[in-house]
């Protein structure tokens, strides 16, 4: 698919909008969407999705007393990035600050995506472990279910089904 701006590279970034019922979709090559500050087309105030998580953010900030902050800044040991800084940036600087920041992270993620459990798809080459492990949390909740209907039989199978695929997690 060709840029729908530029109409010369190809499109790598794909959003739809719905604004009053009306959807309407947008796609942008690297160039063109760095140029618009990856904004989103049409949206008032030049809003992008750094913006949202930046804010996101910022929910949490603001701790202080007396107009002073009591703590000492939290920083990414490896890149030196602050959270501060990741906070007004939207963006981290390498792959250690997800865990540099994790604690303050992880309440925005739920606020984001209502839990901190992955619940969606899974690629079948990479998540084999993941998706046993989806499964077997899925099947011991039936269980739960079936023991509380007092369905001991289904029970029995559900629970011999959680140890096969148990095992068969423990030797991949």
């Amino acid at each position: 698919m060709i840029c729908q701006d530029c109409e010369q590279r190809p499109a790598t970034l794909h959003f739809t909008k719905i604004l009053n019922g009306e959807k309407t979709e947008f796609h942008l090559c690297e160039v063109c969407a760095a140029e618009k500050g990856e904004m989103f087309p049409g949206s008032p105030g030049n809003f992008s999705i750094h913006h949202l998580l930046s804010g996101l953010i910022n929910f949490e900030q603001g701790k202080s007393v007396g107009g002073l902050s009591t703590e000492k800044p939290l920083r990414c040991e490896t890149c030196g990035l602050t959270y501060s800084q990741f906070s007004k940036s939207g963006r981290f600087g390498c792959v250690d600050c997800y865990s540099s920041f994790g604690a303050k992270l992880d309440p925005v993620f739920r606020r984001i995506h209502g839990s901190m459990e992955h619940s969606g798809k899974v690629p079948r080459r990479s998540g084999g472990k993941i998706r046993i492990n989806k499964e077997i949390n899925e099947l011991k909740v039936l269980l739960q279910e079936k023991v509380a209907a007092e369905e001991f039989e289904q029970a029995a199978a559900i629970r011999d089904q959680i140890k096969k695929l148990e095992k068969q997690l423990a030797n991949s």
